[in-house]
């Protein structure tokens, strides 16, 4: 095989990542049998190797020819954190030195107390983010770039090592806007759902979305069977953009608009995510607005408690954001149930490790800079 030029911008090339049709042409184009890029790819995936000299299908010059010029391991775990509750943060170091994290979220234990009945990771789709929402910790780091679809399924396999019992649900809602790195995202979601790697069903894999509705135009038309949720957080746009300056790019109207065209064509329901603030989109004047975007068309709404982000020094309007009252975040969801919704809570899994919902921001000093 011959060797693979390696792109200075693009890094070291990769064997994970590939969905086997793709590392199947990417062998037939170095003169290699195609039933050698399977062999590979079992071995990733399902033996599960980092090291392709212990992919003992391959004759010995073949796995030298691999190892010479190619890279198998494509994130490289640094620190894991594991909070109370039995979540686990993990800090992976990339290849350029630069950093993401994900974590690890057992869902409340079955009745003999031992073993969750859902193990969620949360991935990360880029290093930082540009988006700047202002309630995520992650939005106060600059955008570095975007991860390759073999960092993002490398995730999965180093966190796998961490837990006896398998990763059940994937949700894109780490590190990163996915839409924007959609390509990258769909081919690991391509063989997370691959029948073959025995990882997770495409109804437990999530992607979720600030809003950029490019991308769930091109899910819809696709036919991508994964979820889809969006991050909604205020019914009226002026608070939205105030939260979210992608709004003023994608405004509220022509969001919904985008997502009743994902409804039509592909009879999937979307989940809302609301996160409550006080005094600002808690009000009954929110709960109505809500219950009338969510009825028009199947979807459920979660609703998740604000995890300050003292620790990632937030200024401006993030420096003033406050939680809902436990005694008002009860009545939003009641009250929204009332409004014939469907409403989940969303539980502050990993709180004490700051990997909550939105604080992703790094545990290391120098990391991803």
């Amino acid at each position: 095989m011959a060797i693979a030029k390696r792109d200075i911008v693009e890094g070291p090339t990769e064997l994970k990542g590939h969905p086997l049709p793709e590392l199947e042409q990417l062998f037939l184009n170095a003169g290699e049998r195609k039933y050698r890029a399977k062999q590979v790819y079992d071995g990733i995936y399902i033996q599960r190797l980092n090291d392709v000299q212990e992919m003992s299908l391959l004759p010995q010059d073949l796995r030298d020819r691999l190892k010479r010029d190619y890279r198998t391991q494509s994130v490289v775990l640094k620190t894991v954190q594991e909070s109370v509750d039995g979540t686990k943060k993990f800090l992976f170091e990339l290849w350029d030195g630069r950093a993401v994290e994900s974590v690890l979220i057992p869902s409340e234990m079955v009745v003999d107390g031992e073993h969750p009945r859902r193990l969620t990771l949360c991935v990360s789709t880029q290093v930082g983010c540009n988006l700047g929402c202002v309630f995520c910790a992650t939005g106060t780091l600059k955008m570095a770039r975007n991860l390759t679809s073999g960092e993002i399924v490398d995730q999965f396999l180093e966190a796998q090592k961490f837990s006896t019992k398998p990763i059940t649900n994937i949700v894109y809602m780490g590190m990163g806007e996915p839409m924007n790195n959609y390509d990258s995202v769909m081919k690991a979601t391509q063989i997370f759902t691959d029948q073959r790697t025995n990882m997770v069903a495409a109804r437990r894999t999530t992607i979720s979305t600030a809003g950029v509705i490019p991308g769930i135009i091109r899910m819809a038309d696709e036919g991508q069977i994964i979820k889809l949720a969006v991050s909604l957080h205020a019914t009226t746009q002026d608070l939205r953009e105030d939260l979210m300056p992608l709004a003023k790019k994608y405004p509220l109207p022509e969001l919904i608009e985008a997502l009743e065209y994902y409804y039509r064509k592909t009879h999937k329901s979307v989940t809302y995510e609301y996160i409550l603030f006080d005094g600002l989109n808690d009000t009954l004047a929110d709960v109505k607005r809500l219950g009338r975007l969510a009825r028009r068309m199947p979807t459920k709404v979660n609703v998740i408690p604000f995890h300050e982000i003292d620790f990632a020094m937030p200024e401006g309007f993030a420096g003033v954001l406050k939680p809902s009252s436990p005694e008002q975040f009860q009545w939003f969801t009641d009250s929204l149930r009332a409004e014939d919704v469907q409403v989940n809570v969303r539980s502050s899994a990993g709180l004490d490790i700051d990997a909550a919902c939105g604080q992703l921001a790094f545990s290391q000093e120098g990391k991803g800079e």
